[in-house]
């Protein structure tokens, strides 16, 4: 009889836990886990994230951000090992969710977020279509979970991001996005962001330094507000210092704003401590920002970067300045070896990265003077760049490709200086003469003048420029620039 009533006891209790309700619990031990991750302090978060499951099985917030931990390493170092191992957690983590109560706001977004994560891993993994699903996926759950908790601000984080993006789609491609039902504009996007960054709700501050990451992004490379991004980035004081995520998107924001001092000084002065995660995409950055100044130590980055990078993104590109940082050091030998690498190793996904190859099988080396030029002026040494450049004329060059680089690259040290005036007319030349050649200088003379004229209000100058980086065809960087003068349009046309 004993044994009857040991076993009936023992079934009571297991039926009791396994019907125990499971819940989304925010608290403490799993924002220091979040806080913590988002810093880029892995091991720490997830040490917080073990000893909350341990005291509170039944939190499904753990499991929730333990993708998040995943997500950096899988995304910044694209390791197919790592990937093809962890793959399976994107089901398990979902369905975990789904045990949660759906009276929850947490039901909908922590399956979103997963989705809307594993999208970006995906297209890593050279999965994309597998990615556009992904984001579709995720894109639905929130405008489902919106429309049950319209206060819910975390929504309006992740919506706004993606609507932002969804709204710079060319419109020869806008039949993909209506067939998936993904709906945006850059004005609706942007509002739904400044609504969380502006919010003292509790649950719009315990995610806001997300947002600040999502946001910074879209302000310079969708929104083209550049001078908006420094002052906002002045203004919060955002930790680079501890916050190694921070100091890569600030580096990262310096390299695509001429601003390579402060990406420089942003690195050097991070805190190297051993409990920050090991990102690889740091030495790129470091890298291309250094060689942009000419340092004697830019090629360790990079060779660091190479050699112990196991993903395909950036690899080309960064082969391509490895070669330029010993062709323009003379050691020929070196140059042409990591020329040569560019032929097998990465992909060509990004448009660097095309570039870089196309440059490859060509055959040709730059124009060493226009090329110290181009990578102190894309440093935003300007004042070098321009003593540089104004020690020759576009006589004194010997092929139409190098004269047409030198007028382009006047006129962005003039544009760049603030000297509108005397960029204008360099443009215009670049233009002209460009247009049909498969350089991208015209491309993007074109889309800079786009700029100058929106900033002076003249709306419809600065249309007929963007237009005219639309109608160029087969040139260098031809996704990237057509994807900014679509985001320029829609500006004009405040949507």
């Amino acid at each position: 009889m004993r044994s009857v009533f040991s076993i009936i006891l023992m079934l009571t209790i297991s039926f009791a836990a396994s019907g125990r309700q499971k819940v989304y619990d925010f608290n403490g031990r799993c924002q220091q886990a979040y806080a913590a991750i988002m810093q880029l302090r892995l091991d720490a978060g997830r040490a917080f994230l073990e000893a909350e499951k341990k005291e509170n099985p039944d939190n499904l917030i753990p499991y929730f951000l333990d993708n998040y931990a995943d997500f950096f390493t899988l995304f910044f170092n694209e390791d197919p090992a790592e990937y093809a191992q962890k793959r399976k957690l994107r089901n398990e983590r979902l369905n975990r969710m789904a045990e949660g109560p759906e009276n929850s706001p947490y039901y909908l977004y922590t399956q979103a977020a997963i989705k809307f994560q594993w999208a970006l891993v995906k297209v890593k993994h050279n999965e994309k279509w597998d990615a556009v699903w992904e984001v579709r996926k995720a894109y639905i759950t929130l405008k489902d979970n919106q429309r049950q908790f319209p206060q819910f601000l975390p929504n309006n984080m992740l919506l706004g991001t993606m609507q932002t993006v969804f709204g710079t789609i060319p419109d020869g491609f806008k039949w993909i996005t209506n067939i998936l039902g993904l709906k945006g504009s850059i004005k609706d996007g942007m509002q739904n962001m400044q609504t969380v960054i502006d919010s003292n709700a509790p649950d719009a501050r315990l995610f806001r330094e997300e947002a600040y990451y999502y946001y910074c992004y879209l302000k310079l490379f969708i929104q083209n507000k550049p001078e908006e991004l420094w002052q906002f980035l002045q203004r919060r004081q955002l930790d680079t210092k501890n916050n190694y995520l921070f100091a890569l998107m600030v580096a990262n924001l310096s390299l695509n704003n001429q601003k390579a001092a402060i990406g420089i000084k942003v690195l050097e002065e991070k805190n190297d401590s051993v409990q920050y995660a090991n990102i690889q995409y740091y030495n790129y950055v470091f890298g291309l920002l250094k060689l942009s100044r000419m340092d004697d130590d830019a090629h360790v980055y990079l060779e660091r970067f190479i050699n112990e990078f196991k993903g395909k993104f950036y690899v080309k590109e960064a082969l391509q300045r490895l070669s330029w940082y010993y062709y323009l050091e003379n050691n020929m030998a070196l140059a042409n070896k990591y020329r040569n690498m560019i032929l097998t190793q990465g992909n060509t996904e990004t448009d660097a990265d095309k570039q870089a190859l196309k440059e490859a099988k060509g055959g040709r080396w730059p124009n060493p003077l226009l090329l110290r030029v181009r990578l102190e002026s894309d440093g935003g040494f300007f004042n070098e760049a321009l003593h540089l450049l104004l020690t020759k004329k576009a006589a004194d060059f010997e092929h139409m490709e190098e004269k047409l680089e030198y007028a382009y690259r006047l006129g962005r040290i003039y544009d760049e200086m603030g000297q509108d005036d005397k960029a204008i007319p360099m443009y215009e030349v670049t233009v002209k003469v460009g247009a049909n050649r498969p350089e991208y200088y015209a491309a993007r003379a074109a889309l800079q003048m786009g700029y100058i004229y929106e900033k002076r209000n003249n709306k419809a100058k600065a249309a007929e420029c963007y237009q005219a980086t639309l109608s160029m065809k087969g040139h260098d960087y031809k996704n990237s620039l057509d994807q900014r003068a679509k985001a320029g349009l829609q500006r004009l046309n405040g949507s």
